[in-house]
């Protein structure tokens, strides 16, 4: 396949359950809302990584073609999913470039951060079915939503660090005292 694009979000909002610095029940995870130039921009990419994911196909014309990994929220407006397991755990940092590793920050809905990640085909091992998925790479933390209720990517945290640069807004030493409040599965 192609050299793949890491993408780099403006300042978006944590939506819904997060698992971000601590796995959940269902292991780690984080959904954020977009806007309509992203989801555009992964649309067009979307054309060309399932092109590859056709090619091998095992029986194209039986092929299942599994939903986009983001979803309409409110007009214009997306939510992107992730998720991952320990191995493939994302750098997490702060504006100056400070890996976050209290697991206990408050990283809820309502948050703000920027993420990076990048858009990766797959085929399941039915040989039939297939689509796409967003892998994070790396998120920076810009705010925290302290008062919330409960609602790894392939870079270091020093390249995560440089891919987002410093920006105003939450350091990791500037944490509340923690109150309390992802499982990717290896493509084939």
């Amino acid at each position: 396949m192609a050299n793949r694009t890491t993408h780099v979000t403006d300042v978006v909002t944590l939506e819904g359950y997060q698992a971000i610095l601590e796995p959940g029940k269902f292991g780690y995870s984080l959904s954020a809302v977009v806007d309509s130039e992203v989801v555009n921009m992964l649309e067009t990419e979307r054309t060309e990584v399932l092109k590859w994911a056709e090619s091998k196909l095992k029986n194209p014309k039986r092929a299942t073609l599994k939903p986009t990994p983001w979803e309409e929220v409110a007009d214009g407006k997306y939510k992107l999913k992730f998720s991952w397991n320990e191995e493939r755990k994302p750098p997490v940092v702060d504006t100056e470039g400070t890996p976050l590793t209290e697991k206990k920050t408050p990283l809820y809905g309502g948050s703000t951060v920027k993420l990076g990640f990048y858009q990766k085909p797959y085929i399941l091992k039915d040989g039939v079915t297939y689509g796409s998925s967003l892998k994070l790479v790396g998120v920076q933390v810009v705010s925290i939503k302290a008062d919330a209720g409960i609602s790894a990517g392939d870079l270091s945290e020093s390249e995560v660090a440089d891919l987002f640069g410093k920006t105003e807004g939450f350091k990791a030493d500037q944490a509340p005292s923690p109150e309390v409040n992802d499982n990717e599965e290896e493509d084939f």
